[in-house]
């Protein structure tokens, strides 16, 4: 069967057997997990505000898409199906009849970056500040994000937020309200002191809705992208986020999901032979996934539509690049290296363009509009090469993170 017939295959499979396509993407997530926030912090601290502020879900869609994870831990993967990044939820810090060591110990474990939420109006975080002192002795090491929370809850009436962002500067406590500055440094004094040698990054947050008239409601969510890049070491924020130049709501909320499948094929196309069947599976699961971004459904009709207008071209190089990368790693030596970094960027790169290709024309097929298969071609081949861009940075990443 030539390997471009696998994807057409897949694609119809996907929808009457998606295991097949939960089971490649089970194996990517195995093999290599997305980076995991863990956000340590007592109920009420706003640990949901940060979770949907970062990955623009609804607190409902939050709540519907966590997991337990231990007795009071939470796991919330965005996207759900081919997560680009994993939230860890620690509840009920100084909860009475509550000892969250065992939860802790667990959740040590599957963390890449730790986020300790704060209130600003708490004067006494005596519970967290027991549970971060133990975790850094563990872990002297780990870097801590401390986020204070809730601004808005000090400001004199009719106040709004300082604008512009006064907290990246050293200067800020001249540019705020008296009674946030004193708050928040009394909460810098209290957590000073801890034990361990890793950095200690500050960021002041007040993430609101609406109806609660305090815009911006994201006010700190730079800095705060900012902070957990500094301590992942790796681009997040364009995985979640798409290009500020899209204007288009349904492509915005389609890039997570592009990125996340995308980085699931990468993983499987790096795995000798298996490739073959995983990577188009994993290709086939996410035009349903983006078609459901969309509001539509994904048809029989629209295969051969899509695939059609991407061109004779499109199936003959994609199908003699599986079966190139796939015979590389089969060399000894060097196919167990550069073949499988090489297989892995090409499956992962391909991944990415026919997803945004599949964006254009579900966008078009949405407004009613017909499909320019050249404009479809441009698109896919520019994709292309950014997801070779995006792909490139996660390898160097990887090679370049310190161990957790």
């Amino acid at each position: 069967m030539g390997t471009w017939s696998r994807l057409k295959q897949a694609i119809g499979a996907a929808e009457t057997d998606p295991g097949r396509v939960e089971a490649a993407l089970a194996r990517a997530a195995e093999s290599q997990p997305p980076p995991v926030l863990w956000l340590l912090g007592a109920t009420q601290a706003g640990k949901t505000s940060i979770i949907r502020t970062l990955t623009g879900n609804t607190a409902v869609e939050i709540g519907s898409g966590l997991r337990p994870c231990t007795r009071r831990s939470d796991l919330y993967a965005f996207p759900s199906e081919a997560p680009v990044l994993s939230f860890l939820d620690t509840r009920g810090l100084g909860e009475v009849a509550y000892d969250p060591a065992e939860d802790i110990a667990v959740c040590e474990s599957r963390a890449h970056v730790l986020l300790v939420v704060v209130r600003v109006t708490e004067t006494r975080p005596e519970a967290v500040l027991e549970a971060l002192r133990g975790i850094r002795r563990r872990h002297p090491d780990w870097p801590v994000i401390i986020v204070q929370t809730c601004l808005h809850a000090t400001y004199p009436e009719d106040t709004t937020h300082p604008l512009p962002y006064p907290f990246s500067t050293p200067d800020w406590p001249s540019h705020v309200p008296d009674a946030l500055r004193r708050l928040l440094l009394a909460q810098r004094e209290a957590f000073a002191g801890l034990p361990g040698r890793g950095e200690t990054l500050w960021v002041p947050v007040d993430f609101t809705l609406p109806e609660d008239g305090m815009p911006p409601e994201d006010y700190g969510a730079e800095a705060l992208w900012d902070a957990i890049e500094t301590a992942l070491f790796m681009d997040l924020r364009g995985r979640v986020i798409a290009d500020p130049a899209v204007a288009d709501v349904f492509a915005r909320a389609a890039h997570p999901r592009v990125v996340g499948y995308s980085l699931a094929g990468a993983v499987v196309g790096g795995m000798p032979v298996a490739d073959l069947v995983l990577v188009p599976s994993v290709q086939a699961g996410m035009l349903y996934a983006l078609a459901e971004t969309y509001g539509l459904s994904w048809s029989r009709r629209h295969t051969r539509e899509f695939l059609g207008a991407l061109g004779a071209g499109f199936l003959a190089a994609y199908g003699s690049r599986a079966v190139g990368r796939s015979l590389l790693k089969l060399v000894p030596g060097w196919g167990q290296t550069a073949g499988v970094a090489w297989g892995a960027l090409a499956s992962g790169a391909i991944t990415f363009g026919l997803g945004k290709a599949a964006c254009h024309y579900l966008g078009r097929k949405r407004e009613g509009r017909a499909v320019s298969a050249e404009t479809l071609r441009d698109v896919y081949r520019e994709a292309l090469r950014e997801g070779r861009r995006v792909l490139q940075a996660q390898m160097a990443a990887r090679r370049g993170a310190p161990p957790s």
